[in-house]
């Protein structure tokens, strides 16, 4: 069974405010406080939905909470927007009415996100589809291009919205979106040239200066610097939670998806920057010889950059600045222009130029979005329109939104009677007249053609002579003394008051929303909205197509001296289609309330909702529901809910479901008068008879609740009991076979040891048989084994006496001729040392003779000190010619002098070892630290590519320079090094291999010690940044190419697009240092460096072979990389010589 819900479950506070009892203001607010501080933003007043701003994301704006609320009765949920978004969409669809929804609320209330909510229910419960898909997404993305262009940052709201949009979204019979058309009503163009203090101009302007390219910003001659324009104010540039520069990409998007071409966008941007050029344009006086002031421009830069962006001859623009023609009939006359009003002609063209932009832009996405088909439509209406304002200084722009708001009021009271008294008629119940405020004298005080303040400010504009703004207030004083809502100085109304409040320049309107005190200052000029006729054929002499089209009055060919129609009629008559338009509609009211001035969340500041709830006119609106019948429902839902307190409707109604509900009220006894029948509804009159309803439906819903736990809980126990019973029948046969089971088991255990007692007994008997007759054959065999044994043993003893007698015959004639042998050999030592002795004699005798003849020639010791002579006259002589034949102090140079004397060789050996090392040492010591790291670095790249890579041997002679670019010192390359923030170790160009066709593209190769970065040759842009811990490996050949690979971790942040094959002449050099970098590093792995003809890349998703062949030489030797296919690239080294 289907759970049925109602807005009256789980009611925190009152849900509808028809509902509330006792009704005042100071009840009302509290139940609004109430339900705010639960997180319940939305309260009903029959029909309307008041929106109170939460300034937080709240999740009750889910695709979940979009499926509970579609196709579901308006009060069958608790209050939402989605609610009211579902009733007038399914009443557009099902019912063939056209809707409008009506979103009103001060600045700030949050009107622009009521209505984006809005858009988007219906959006997501509307058809799908390709083509419905493709209106609904450009019908959404038109509010962010007419936020940017229309809204602005306000002391109120950040995001408000400065002008009002209608917009009539079209739909086919099935309820599918076709298209819609977008108005806009009056334009906040002022806040082009000046802005309140903490407040910001248009979004657009900030979000271009943050959000474009450098590109974009050189073509439109503009700098990022806020504070280079004058139209922008400084002190609240920069929001909190706003990002102009992602707010900038989203609008570009935005316009595309609308259907914006790109040339067309770059008008639009165009025309933005010519706006803030305008604004930086001064003026100053000149004296002419006639003695009048003439103004002359002081600094050209700007003009001339504006006049090149819009296509302007300088000195046209500048002529319209100076002068003013004024035509009349068949006459011109010229005049000069003085600074004053210079500045004024200045700003006005801003104003128009912006404005007028703003409405072509709306134009130009109404053309997108407009409907195809020919056939009727459909129409929901949505008008996202200004709040009533009340502000310290009020003036032409506030008047003109509060008419607009008095005008809202009056349709809304108009309508809401009207609706109430269809329905009364619809139901066939008793109509009574409801006394209300009827607001009609405020709109005709305002609009009246006679004597209405417009009327009058048109007749003063229009007036020859001088007109200011005095002369209109006292027209004012004239006119509208005497009426009853008009205060001034001079009027009858405030004459006797002693209200010191009211200055002289100032009017005072008693609206339906309170008094509002308006500041005449400006509201001439305003209305007016003069563009010189000057400035306009300016505008149209330009060669920009689109500055054209918004200046047509420029035609010097289509000149109309007509004067054009004031600011003031131009928004009368707007108002007047629009309200025309919304009479046609059945309305749909969202009224915006914001708790507080702070933007902040969880506060709710009572005096400040009061205030709202006044002059939204909401305690009467309640008091113009409450009149008649406080609550109605049709009569199948309220005897579905009601049904239970009576025990004739309950648990089912069998009959007609009004019937069904007379019986229930009947048995009730609920007075006549608090209730009546309609047609298909019940009408209750008094809130309290509803809520004593609700009261007795909870008690009886308790009693219910307390009968079915009753009823739950006996049918549990009997359950209980029952399978209690079945388990014991079921456990109680279960042991019976066990039982049975083990006494079977215990019979068989026993005969089981019977049987093999008893054949364990027949078995050892047997075994006793077998081993006597066993015994018996091993003793016979015993017996004959010694028998045979002692005949052995007798035979040996023969066999070895016969043995012994041998060996001794044999051993007695080995020592018979070993001693012969000892006496052969010692009279042969004997003869020896008789011969050795006589030789010893004679060479004695010899010696002795010769000493005897030579003694006296020479001393006794000289023959030791020749000897001396001789070995130092040898070493002087050695040392010499060493000295003389040193080879160089090169430590390379392997050349030494030969050995001239055998018994040298060692000293030799060491000499030249100590040579070395002090010709070395001498060698290093005039090394600095510079230049012994980059011979520490070229010992490196000898470990790790000697006799590995034929590349190699050419590298030797060639320096490591590391920055081939001289980075730092190149103003090219001075935005690079400033996006760099570590000390450069390498800067080279190498060549960036394509994986789909093999060519390189040109990049800047930067190595620092914590990232490799690879920048565009020609702008410096970075293009990839690389931390040095996500490279894991780097991959080369042994051949002499460039090519080398960067190998990145997989799941790093790093990894997305895949390895880098690179190429560059400084291969040697790049490997080495990024190995010296991972080899320092204590917190990262040494780089692993893979040297094979052969290796793999990944790219992107794939992996592609890279493979190194020997080829002829082309294009003058270099190296050539072709795609084989999509997993191969071959790289042909040309084969050296």
């Amino acid at each position: 069974m289907e759970v049925k819900t109602s807005l009256l479950d789980n009611m925190i506070g009152v849900g509808d405010m028809v509902l509330l009892e006792p009704l005042s203001e100071d009840s009302f607010l509290e139940n609004l406080r109430k339900r705010f501080d639960h997180n319940e933003i939305y309260t009903y007043i029959g029909s309307v939905v008041i929106s109170m701003n939460p300034y937080r994301s709240l999740p009750i704006f889910t695709p979940d909470k979009v499926e509970e609320y579609r196709n579901r009765n308006f009060y069958e949920l608790s209050p939402h927007i989605y609610a009211l978004a579902d009733e007038a969409y399914r009443s557009l669809r099902d019912q063939d009415k056209d809707q409008c929804i009506l979103i009103t609320g001060e600045s700030g209330a949050g009107k622009t996100e009521a209505s984006k909510l809005v858009m988007s229910y219906v959006a997501a419960v509307c058809g799908k589809g390709q083509e419905v898909n493709k209106v609904k997404e450009q019908l959404l993305q038109s509010n962010p291009v007419l936020e940017a262009f229309g809204n602005a940052k306000t002391v109120r709201n950040d995001n408000s919205s400065r002008f009002g949009k209608y917009m009539d979204i079209e739909f086919d019979f099935k309820g599918d979106p076709l298209g819609g058309v977008i108005s806009n009503y009056l334009l906040e163009k002022s806040r082009v040239v000046k802005q309140p203090r903490g407040e910001r101009n248009f979004h657009i302007f900030y979000q271009l200066l943050s959000g474009a390219s450098d590109d974009t910003l050189e073509k439109l001659k503009l700098h990022r610097d806020f504070s280079k324009y004058n139209y922008l104010s400084l002190d609240s540039a920069v929001v909190s939670g706003l990002d102009d520069a992602a707010n900038f990409r989203t609008v570009r998007n935005a316009m595309e998806i609308v259907g914006f071409m790109e040339d067309e966008l770059q008008s639009v941007l165009e025309l933005v920057a010519a706006v803030l050029k305008l604004g930086n344009i001064e003026f100053k006086p000149e004296l002419r010889c006639n003695g009048t002031d003439e103004s002359r421009i002081k600094d050209k830069n700007d003009l001339k950059e504006m006049c090149e962006l819009l296509g302007i001859e300088q000195s046209v623009l500048e002529r319209a600045f100076s002068y003013r023609t004024v035509e009349a009939k068949m006459e011109k006359v010229s005049t000069t222009l003085n600074v004053a009003q210079a500045y004024y002609a200045r700003d006005a063209l801003a104003k128009n130029l912006y404005s007028r932009l703003f409405s072509w832009l709306v134009t130009r996405i109404n053309e997108s979005i407009k409907a195809q088909a020919k056939t009727r439509h459909k129409v929901m209406g949505v008008l996202d329109i200004y709040g009533f304002e009340i502000f310290e200084d009020n003036s032409f722009e506030q008047f003109i939104i509060n008419y607009c708001n008095e005008k809202l009021q009056q349709i809304f009271i108009e309508l809401t009677l009207r609706e109430e008294q269809e329905e009364y008629v619809r139901e066939g119940i008793e109509w009574t007249n409801i006394e209300y405020f009827n607001n009609a004298i405020i709109c005709d005080l305002i609009e009246n053609n006679q004597n209405g303040i417009l009327a009058m400010l048109d007749e003063e504009c229009l007036r020859p002579g001088t007109v200011t703004d005095e002369t209109f207030l006292d027209k004012l004083n004239t006119i509208c003394a005497e009426h009853q809502h008009f205060e001034s100085r001079l009027s009858k109304n405030s004459k006797f008051l002693t209200d010191h409040s009211l200055p002289h320049s100032c009017f005072r309107i008693q609206h339906y929303a309170g008094k509002v005190l308006y500041r005449v200052e400006g509201f001439v000029d305003k209305n007016n909205d003069l563009l010189y006729r000057d400035l306009s054929q300016a505008m149209y002499k330009a060669n920009h197509s689109l500055i054209k089209h918004l200046f047509p009055e420029g035609n010097p060919s289509k000149v109309n001296l007509k004067r054009p129609p004031t600011a003031g009629f131009q928004f009368r008559a707007s108002v007047a289609t629009l309200m025309k338009n919304l009479q046609t509609k059945n309305p749909n009211y969202i009224r915006c309330i914001k708790p507080n001035d702070k933007k902040a969340a969880h506060i709710f500041t009572e005096s400040l909702v009061r205030h709202q709830v006044r002059y939204l006119g909401l305690m009467e609106n309640v008091r113009v529901r409450r009149a008649g019948y406080a609550f109605r429902q049709t009569y199948e839902p309220c005897l579905e809910r009601y049904k239970m307190l009576c025990k004739r409707t309950w648990p089912h109604w069998r009959g007609p479901a009004r019937d069904g509900v007379e019986v229930l009220m009947a048995d009730l006894q609920v007075p006549a008068e608090e209730f009546s029948y309609g047609r298909s509804k019940i009408f209750i009159r008094n809130p309290r008879t509803l809520f004593f309803l609700e009261e007795r439906r909870r008690q009886c819903l308790q009693d219910l609740a307390t009968l079915i736990q009753k009823i739950y809980r006996g049918w549990k126990c009997r359950t209980h009991f029952l399978l209690l019973k079945k388990s014991q029948i079921v456990v109680a046969a279960w042991y019976r076979r066990y039982a049975q089971q083990k006494k079977y088991q215990k019979i068989k255990s026993a005969t089981t040891v019977v049987q093999s007692y008893t054949r364990g007994w027949q078995a050892r008997k047997l075994l006793r048989e077998l081993k006597h007759q066993k015994r018996c054959e091993e003793a016979v065999t015993t017996i004959a084994a010694y028998w045979h044994g002692t005949q052995a043993r007798r035979e040996l003893r023969l066999l070895k006496e016969e043995a012994r007698n041998k060996h001794a015959v044999s051993v007695i004639w080995a020592g018979w001729q070993g001693t012969k042998a000892r006496r052969e050999l010692r009279r042969l030592k004997e003869e020896a040392r008789r011969k050795h002795a006589v030789a010893v004699i004679w060479a004695y005798w010899q010696g002795l003779k010769v000493r005897r003849e030579y003694r006296k020639f020479f001393r006794a010791n000289a023959g030791r000190k020749i000897y001396e002579f001789t070995i130092q006259r040898i070493m002087q002589k050695y040392f010499l010619g060493l000295k003389n034949t040193m080879p160089s102090m090169s430590p390379i140079d392997k050349n030494w002098p030969a050995r001239p004397y055998l018994f040298l060789d060692g000293v030799h050996t060491e000499l030249r070892r100590i040579f070395h090392l002090w010709r070395c040492k001498k060698y290093r010591s005039q090394f600095t630290e510079e230049r012994k790291a980059v011979y520490e670095e070229k010992l490196e790249a000898s470990e790790i590519f000697k006799d590995k890579k034929a590349l190699y041997p050419s590298s030797v002679s060639q320096p490591f320079k590391g920055d081939y670019l001289e980075i730092s010192k190149n103003p090219k390359y001075q935005k690079l090094n400033s996006t760099v923030d570590e000390k450069v170790l390498l800067a080279d160009v190498v060549n960036k291999i394509n994986r789909a066709n093999g060519k390189g593209t040109a990049r800047i190769f930067l190595l620092t010690k914590k990232s490799v970065v690879l920048a565009d040759q020609k702008t410096g842009q970075v293009k990839a940044s690389v931390p040095l811990p996500d490279v894991s490996s780097v991959s080369v050949s042994t051949q002499s190419d460039g090519f080398f690979a960067l190998k990145l971790k997989e799941g790093s942040a790093s990894a997305v697009k895949g390895d880098f094959l690179l190429s560059s002449e400084h291969l040697i050099e790049i490997i080495t240092k990024l190995h010296r970098i991972g080899a320092t590093a204590a917190d990262r792995e040494q780089l692993n460096i893979d040297i094979s003809d052969e290796f793999l890349v990944q790219f992107k998703q794939d992996k592609v072979c890279v493979k190194f062949i020997q080829g002829a030489p082309k294009n003058g030797n270099s190296v050539s990389c072709k795609r084989k296919n999509n997993r191969l690239l071959e790289v042909s080294v040309p084969t050296t010589a």
